[in-house]
């Protein structure tokens, strides 16, 4: 464990994050500054009277004097006080490193580009069927250091590449990257491979590598190892497979589950059941426990989510696809009769949307644009789509048209902040309109 005892610690970014770290050093007698661009960040009124705080703007004289800056995953390390901070040689890391200093149970980490949560809350879920006392956090639910107890037996933590950049210290008993398509690059200036990148940091201190056979960016940099164990749809330590029209699990070569007794839908989420149990696998779970799990969770909302059906239509809320892969996963793994009505819209975060093209062909898709990126969703196939404003305008014109057989799909590519809170107030709207108006 770390001793902080002296140290002039600064940290970058409040909110509940932020807030972690504030109680974290307040636990071993530091007091740490604070500093946030924001006017009033979120948690600023939680804040203990004796902590230093600086909002409004980045405080670089506060920045240069610290011996330690704690910086928030949503503030870029190519931030220009930043780098000159690191140009001066002054440590900067970020909570999870804290909290991999501390841990000491073994960790389970999970990132990549989509599926990071519904496979980190399994792993969770097949850890507590066995008994296992469980502690899940990080990038979903409760941050990295508020997990810390000495009692926990299992740590399952999603990750983001931000979170990844500056983290080093990481030695996962199992890591994965669940699959890498292109996501924030208006935080990654370099492009893809930068992104790529950090995500691959997972595995540098890994003991087992979890590896998507169907996707070569999620291999390490030097190539499959010994640590590496597989999944995949058709291949992989863990794959699917078809017989007599229905779909296995399979693992090492065995058939462990009927996938119609689950309740998690879409091809994509079967793979993702596979990462889960090859993780759990591989950190001790038993294997009854796993299926168990896997039996019994319901999946995470807002993710491949259906929330209404009625007279033969199906509404499914996937507002968690914020990138143009999660829309890709979730246009791959759909099974429609009749006509398939997606939304598409909100902020596409710089992305290149041309990968959808060749999933919206055929006659039986009706696509309808709203929000920031609207104009560049529209461009893809005009001849099928509809721009609106937004998401209500979208749904009231859908609502006049739909018949038996029809999927109603609300899988937008973007991020949501251009006319939502967040995902969740987007998928929630999306719920609530499908059943008003379905």
């Amino acid at each position: 464990m770390a001793d902080y005892q002296g140290r002039k610690i600064v940290i970058v970014g409040l909110g509940i994050t932020g807030l972690s770290c504030v109680e974290f050093f307040l636990a071993r007698g530091v007091v740490p500054k604070v500093i946030d661009s924001r006017n009033n960040p979120p948690g600023i009124d939680k804040l203990p009277d004796q902590v230093e705080r600086w909002v409004g703007e980045i405080n670089q004289q506060w920045l240069l004097a610290a011996d330690l800056i704690v910086l928030s995953p949503g503030v870029a390390l190519s931030h220009p006080a930043i780098s000159e901070a690191v140009a001066e040689g002054i440590e900067i890391v970020g909570d999870v490193e804290l909290f991999c200093r501390e841990a000491q149970a073994p960790i389970v980490a999970i990132t990549g580009s989509n599926g990071k949560s519904t496979v980190t809350s399994l792993v969770g879920e097949m850890s507590r069927a066995a008994g296992w006392q469980t502690a899940v956090g990080g990038n979903i639910g409760l941050p990295a250091l508020s997990l810390l107890n000495p009692h926990v037996q299992l740590y399952v933590l999603e990750l983001s590449s931000f979170q990844l950049e500056t983290t080093h210290s990481l030695q996962a008993s199992a890591a994965t990257i669940l699959n890498v398509t292109e996501d924030h690059m208006d935080r990654y200036p370099l492009g893809f491979q930068q992104y790529r990148a950090a995500k691959l940091r997972i595995y540098e201190q890994a003991k087992h590598c979890i590896v998507n056979v169907d996707d070569a960016m999620t291999m390490p940099v030097r190539g499959v190892d010994r640590r590496c164990i597989s999944f995949g749809v058709t291949f992989g330590d863990y794959h699917l497979n078809q017989q007599q029209g229905q779909t296995w699990l399979r693992a090492k070569g065995e058939k462990v589950l009927n996938s119609d007794e689950m309740h998690l839908t879409g091809q994509h989420n079967l793979t993702n059941a596979l990462a889960a149990l090859a993780l759990a696998e591989a950190v001790g779970v038993p294997r009854a426990s796993c299926l168990k799990a896997l039996t019994t969770f319901t999946g995470l909302p807002h993710r491949y989510q259906l929330v209404h059906r009625n007279a033969g239509v199906e509404w499914i809320n996937d507002s968690k696809a914020t990138n143009v892969g999660s829309t890709e996963a979730a246009l791959k793994g759909l099974h429609c009769h009749g006509t398939l009505w997606l939304l598409l819209g909100g902020d596409g975060k710089s992305a290149d949307f041309s990968p959808l093209e060749r999933l919206i062909q055929g006659n039986n898709i009706k696509v309808y644009c709203f929000g920031r990126d609207a104009e560049l969703l529209y461009a893809l196939r005009p001849e099928i789509s509809v721009r609106v404003d937004t998401l209500e305008d979208a749904m009231h014109a859908i609502s006049q048209q739909v018949s038996k057989g029809d999927v109603v799909l609300l899988s937008p590519a973007c991020a949501s902040l251009d006319q939502f809170k967040n995902y969740e107030q987007r998928g929630e709207r999306f719920a609530a309109l499908a059943k008003e108006l379905g």
